[in-house]
């Protein structure tokens, strides 16, 4: 008999979709929030404004997202994404000739970057947080001194700008590589099965060892492209913003971690949504976008901010996991029985019969 298998099937799916609710439900009180208090935010200028932020946002949380599915964490998100956008600058030089070159000494000194921290953390089995701050300083360093001895004041070709800056169905093409990007992995994770493995393998990394799956390699991989992603985001900042600081880089340390944390991705490894982390990332700029309208003080909009992360980590989906089976259980345990009592017969304390 096979009857139980559909019922068993669909309650894995609800388990595993419930970790992925909250970003969705936040996206909707976010709009019910805005429409009350703050309409501007639902209207043209601020949504033209939402859809470059919120894909600079989600591109490099996706590639958070891979290194959280290892079961890692990278901080070197801002020294890549600053290296990559300053060779950018630098290389090409604002001549149109030279973007192609520009763009793929760009990724490739950032897949560098990538590649030290997945072989001193796969390979070597030094901890993540620690080896990603000290190669994301590294990276800083190497982008500061490129700055300002060559890429200084240096503006960006005006083909990439124009490339990236030009609107299709009304949206800049930046937010459609940005779709493309999720579709693509989204793909990779359902689909393939490279994908499939790789979710394995971050689920649970010894199991996969003894199952002869290359537990290191699929770590290194992830850091690679994670940096890829990094370093296409500075590509794109680069070119939206005409002109680069050795500062822009910053406000990516922490907003990629709460794009994937709010966007329930397993902490430990394993299981993560390309699209709720993409739904994630345009919330928290949807946010930002909301208190910059309401005209909070810079302080307060970072306070907010923390609190929104803090609240992810609350309800993130581990937990929430943790919660559901919980109450699953709790339904399908049986109710004891009050059978009748008969005195004289049943076992006695010490094991005995009375």
């Amino acid at each position: 008999m096979n009857s139980p298998r559909p019922a068993s099937s669909a309650l894995t799916a609800f388990v595993v979709a419930s970790r992925y609710m909250p970003v969705y439900i936040a996206l909707v009180l976010l709009v019910v929030v805005a429409s009350i208090w703050a309409p501007a935010t639902l209207r043209g200028p601020s949504l033209r404004a939402i859809a470059p932020v919120g894909t600079l946002l989600a591109i490099a949380a996706l590639g958070q997202m891979l290194v959280v599915m290892t079961g890692g964490i990278d901080l070197s998100v801002p020294g890549s994404l600053t290296l990559a956008a300053v060779i950018t600058v630098g290389v090409g030089h604002g001549a149109d000739d030279r973007v192609g070159p520009a763009i793929v000494v760009a990724l490739a000194a950032v897949a560098l970057v990538g590649l030290v921290n997945g072989i001193l953390i796969g390979g070597i089995g030094l901890n993540p947080l620690i080896v990603t701050l000290a190669v994301g300083q590294i990276a800083s360093g190497i982008a500061f001194r490129y700055y300002t001895s060559v890429a200084i004041q240096t503006p960006v070709p005006k083909g990439l700008s124009g490339w990236t800056s030009t609107r299709l169905l009304g949206v800049p093409r930046t937010f459609w590589l940005g779709v493309a990007v999720t579709v693509v992995l989204i793909v990779l994770f359902r689909f393939t099965t490279v994908g499939r493995r790789f979710q394995v393998v971050g689920a649970n990394p010894t199991a996969s060892w003894i199952a002869g799956l290359r537990v290191n390699l699929n770590r290194v991989s992830a850091y690679v492209v994670a940096a890829m992603l990094y370093g296409g985001t500075g590509i794109l900042i680069a070119s939206y913003l005409r002109t680069i600081s050795i500062t822009i880089g910053a406000p990516y340390l922490l907003g990629p971690i709460a794009a994937v944390v709010i966007g329930g991705a397993s902490l430990t490894g394993g299981l993560a949504s390309p699209l709720s982390t993409w739904a994630a990332a345009f919330f928290l700029a949807g946010l930002n976008q909301m208190m910059r309208v309401l005209g909070l003080p810079t302080a307060l909009q970072f306070v907010v901010f923390g609190v929104v992360i803090v609240g992810g980590m609350l309800i993130s989906g581990d937990r929430i996991i943790r919660a559901v089976e919980h109450v699953l259980r709790e339904g399908k345990r049986p109710e004891p029985r009050a059978g009748p009592v008969v005195a004289g017969i049943g076992p006695g304390e010490d094991g005995g019969v009375i």
